[in-house]
């Protein structure tokens, strides 16, 4: 069966494209989720319309991901952590504090764009990586302060 996507589906396809996927796949997961329209014979006309509405929902959406970005970029949060004379926190700093903070100061972020090597266990200034939208990074700093 085709469908059209209505939203990106990992290892299926982006926004916009036209794939085909297995009867029951289509019929009992993405159509029912609104993840994808089925495609019929005949409906060319409808397709290419509902292909350039989702690329102007893209087209706003990087925009919005872009503006988001370059707020991150520009700005930098405190995290207030307990620690000892030495500078190592009792317990760490994680993605979801990271978010928790960018949230409440700078832009909306969830917890699972927040690119963290390892959690952060020690007092000091971070480079921190957000995802933001498709391959859109920003680079945001943290500080990591005692109480």
């Amino acid at each position: 069966m085709q469908v059209l996507l209505r939203e990106n589906v990992s290892r299926l396809g982006r926004r916009g494209e036209v794939v085909t996927v297995k009867n029951g796949y289509a019929r009992n997961y993405l159509l029912p989720k609104g993840m994808a329209v089925e495609v019929r014979r005949g409906e060319a006309a409808a397709i290419e319309a509902e292909k350039k509405r989702l690329d102007r929902v893209a087209l706003q959406e990087q925009m919005e991901a872009e503006e988001r970005a370059e707020r991150l970029k520009e700005s930098s949060v405190t995290i207030t952590a307990k620690a000892n004379e030495e500078g190592h926190l009792f317990g760490s700093v994680g993605p979801a504090e990271i978010a928790e903070a960018l949230s409440a100061e700078v832009a909306p972020v969830e917890p699972s764009a927040v690119r963290l090597e390892s959690h952060i266990k020690e007092l000091g200034v971070y480079d921190v990586t957000v995802h933001i939208w498709g391959d859109l990074e920003a680079v945001t700093k943290v500080w990591v302060v005692g109480e």
